[in-house]
């Protein structure tokens, strides 16, 4: 994949109700559409639960 953006994140993840599951937000971002490496990145934090966009955020960018 090209560069992933938080952008590209937030549009993956439209309609996510938290807090939620790691899982659930896979799912909500494979139904979006979401490119396959936004995907894989999503799957591969470490966290299993999100209160908010932002942690979703800090564990697939770090702290850039």
């Amino acid at each position: 994949m090209a560069d992933l953006s938080p952008i590209d994140l937030q549009k993956a993840l439209k309609g996510a109700d938290y807090p939620a599951a790691k899982d659930d937000l896979v799912s909500v971002a494979r139904s979006n559409g979401a490119d396959d490496g936004l995907v894989k990145k999503l799957s591969e934090t470490g966290t299993e639960r999100f209160d908010g966009p932002n942690e979703v955020q800090k564990a697939v960018f770090g702290n850039e």
